[in-house]
């Protein structure tokens, strides 16, 4: 068995980011940006203001109130088209853009309109109420650099940048194939002896939340010819996962299927519970992994390798992200192999989220997984530690 993050380092290594597509920006929530984005135009393209109100000139208002001559309007797209003189005002609209010859704007607040002319009884000095040219950003001016998963946030900016399309990652494709005589679809009946198969559409819903387009090869018997015939399906696919039938049973007939195909196996069995069968190789250069058929085993694996292999080829930060938290009960000492504790997550006095672990951590019971904020880290050999100890916590909110 070989640690956790030695596992981790075997699957990234060599992993490179897909290739980059162009998409419309319609269609860019959630991708990954291939490439630096820059504003075509600047933002503002000229002075606008920021209120409704009168267009003046900060000479024309030092001893208030005063009364100036109304010359014209400037409502947002339609400029006014002259210049202010001595003793002009214009009447503005936010967004309208700031006339030539005028330096402040007044709140209509702080004016009385009187027709053909305007009463100003307070006011300020230049710049008030008047956004500057490219005050938001200008032309050129890179807004989001690649790496970035795009978000509500920037495409809105993206759209105000006037940027149509954009460079993205190309969603990585995953086949995904559950095995087993013993396992039916949800909603299908049970004979004897059967249970509901939850893996493949658990690790296919992580593929889809991560950005990844699932394919689901569906169930393989436990049968060399059908688990073969299956396999054929991942043609084409960036990533293989497997469920189940990677173990040493006479049924688990995965690792010899993928062996006789040509697998380069990497490395079998981890130190870490729950998840110790976990295997990866390559099959003519497409990594392959084979998640535990348990379905704790399957979706805590899932998390800790899969999880970071897509980020890595989507170009983004691979190692999982652990919090600090403090043990909300005494931890028992671990063994050989690195333990992930389901538990809670509540807020602590001090800031600090207090995390604890179910009593029952049987890798059976999946509800309690269903039920968790995070998995508690125990290291190999970690010794006993008393509720308060501080512990490393991987959050399973974005899950």
């Amino acid at each position: 068995m070989i640690p956790v993050a030695e596992a981790r380092a075997r699957i990234l290594a060599g992993v490179v980011p897909l290739p980059a597509e162009q998409v419309a920006l319609t269609e860019a929530l959630g991708r990954v940006l291939a490439e630096d984005v820059a504003a075509r135009l600047t933002h503002p393209p000229l002075a606008v203001s920021a209120m409704d109100g009168w267009a003046v000139r900060t000479a024309d208002i030092q001893a208030l109130p005063v009364e100036l001559r109304r010359i014209g309007s400037a409502p947002a797209g339609q400029p006014f088209p002259g210049t202010l003189g001595p003793g002009d005002a214009v009447r503005i609209f936010t967004g309208g853009a700031l006339p030539d010859g005028a330096d402040t704007v007044v709140v209509q607040e702080d004016c009385d309109d009187l027709g053909e002319s305007v009463r100003v009884k307070d006011g300020s000095g230049p710049g008030r109420w008047v956004r500057p040219a490219g005050q938001d950003f200008a032309a050129g001016v890179v807004g989001f650099k690649a790496g970035r998963r795009l978000g509500v946030r920037d495409l809105s900016l993206a759209a105000a940048m006037n940027v149509p399309w954009l460079k993205v990652r190309r969603r990585p494709r995953v086949a995904i194939l559950a095995t087993g005589d013993e396992i039916v679809m949800p909603g299908d009946t049970l004979a004897p002896g059967q249970i509901v198969s939850s893996n493949a559409l658990a690790i296919a819903a992580l593929v889809k939340t991560l950005g990844g387009e699932p394919l689901d090869l569906g169930i393989a018997r436990d049968e060399a010819t059908a688990l073969s015939q299956a396999l054929d399906g991942a043609r084409g696919a960036d990533l293989l996962v497997t469920c189940g039938g990677a173990s040493v049973g006479e049924h688990d007939l995965v690792r010899k299927v993928l062996g006789d195909r040509g697998l380069d196996l990497g490395f079998w069995k981890i130190a870490m519970r729950p998840g110790k069968p976990l295997m990866f190789g390559r099959l003519d250069g497409m990594p392959v992994l084979g998640l535990p058929g348990n379905p704790v085993s399957s979706l805590v694996c899932a998390l800790l390798f899969l999880r970071p292999l897509l980020l890595a080829l989507l170009g983004l930060q691979a190692e999982p992200r652990f919090i600090r938290a403090v043990a909300g009960t005494d931890l028992p000492a671990n063994d050989g192999r690195e333990d992930y504790l389901r538990a809670t997550l509540a807020p602590g006095p001090d800031g600090m989220p207090v995390a604890t672990p179910f009593p029952k951590q049987d890798s059976g019971m999946l509800s309690r997984l269903a039920w968790a904020d995070g998995l508690v880290l125990r290291a190999r050999h970690a010794p006993a530690a008393p509720a308060g100890t501080v512990v490393e916590v991987l959050p399973l909110d974005d899950v």
